[in-house]
């Protein structure tokens, strides 16, 4: 979605950290592909592809002063950093005001840390060819935004705000879920088509979806986002799809394997992204409940 060129941004909401570029997490067919491929779909989002310890980065900086040309919409429509520090800053206003009507619970601000390269987090060592990932110990977004421009160049994404948008929209999605307690089940049950994880992922995608009919033409808070185009909503699509679990093994391993499923298919994950976003009810997010997971009830 676009952003009114007037909103106002706020780089305090977001951290900077991480240097160069240091030894990567991962191995076996080795490059960037793969370690793309474990940070989306091992455990909750690369937490579990992560080395453990702690590494002195030199610290994360303000994000006041490495995010100071991020001032207005205009630049949040230009720059994905930008963009995710608005996106940020629209999905706090709508959770802030739907969670505790929907659930009784006040929203918890996560933390958002636009690394590059490589950084510590409480859920071990992030590299940038890891991908975004929420570590619930810290209760913090980590991505590099470099990853949008692999997404298209090594699967094939089209790109566009929306898209961008959703990857961010997900992974607040899992900080959700921390608080309301469903994050835990793809920890208990990790793979298969029919697991806790990818059902706990393909929630999160619901719930992305729930903030993008909600965000959607809101003009309430600092950040305001026009109307959601059509164009949009399939260049949102089109990033779910191209993150299938069905696709990426595709893709990197010549077959198609269920029982190593941990995120759900390129069509399960659009049809829950679009299911939250069709209803708008966190209801209609209730993955754990569902008896076919091609076939959300909502729709």
């Amino acid at each position: 979605m676009t952003f009114s060129n007037d909103s106002q941004l706020d780089p305090g909401r977001v951290r900077g950290g991480g240097g160069g570029r240091g030894v990567a997490v991962g191995g076996g067919i080795g490059g960037t592909l793969l370690l793309l491929v474990v940070g989306l779909f091992f455990g909750q989002d690369g937490i579990d592809a992560l080395t453990g310890g702690r590494q002195d980065t030199g610290g994360p900086s303000s994000g006041q002063e490495q995010f100071a040309h991020c001032e207005t919409g205009a630049d949040a429509n230009q720059y994905s950093d930008c963009r995710m520090i608005a996106t940020a800053q629209s999905l706090d206003q709508f959770w802030e005001g739907y969670l505790p009507q929907a659930t009784g619970e006040r929203y918890v601000l996560p933390g958002l840390e636009l690394y590059q390269g490589r950084d510590s987090t409480a859920c071990g060592t992030a590299s940038s060819a890891v991908g975004p990932f929420y570590c619930p110990a810290d209760q913090t977004v980590w991505l590099d935004v470099a990853f949008f421009d692999e997404l298209q160049s090594q699967f094939g994404a089209e790109g566009g705000p929306l898209a961008e948008e959703y990857v961010l929209a997900h992974e607040f999605g899992h900080h959700i879920q921390h608080q309301i307690g469903t994050l835990g089940y793809a920890q208990q049950d990790p793979q298969g088509p029919e697991s806790g994880a990818v059902r706990v992922e393909l929630q999160a995608d619901c719930l992305a979806g729930l903030w993008a009919r909600g965000a959607s033409g809101d003009t309430s808070g600092a950040v305001d986002l026009q109307e959601v185009t059509p164009e949009q909503l399939e260049q949102a699509l089109n990033a779910a799809s191209v993150i299938g679990d069905d696709r990426i093994q595709a893709t990197t391993q010549g077959r198609v394997n269920p029982e190593a499923f941990t995120h759900g298919t390129s069509r399960q994950r659009q049809l829950w992204f679009w299911a939250g976003y069709r209803t708008g009810d966190l209801d209609q997010c209730d993955t754990f409940a569902a008896r076919d997971l091609d076939n959300p009830p909502a729709l």
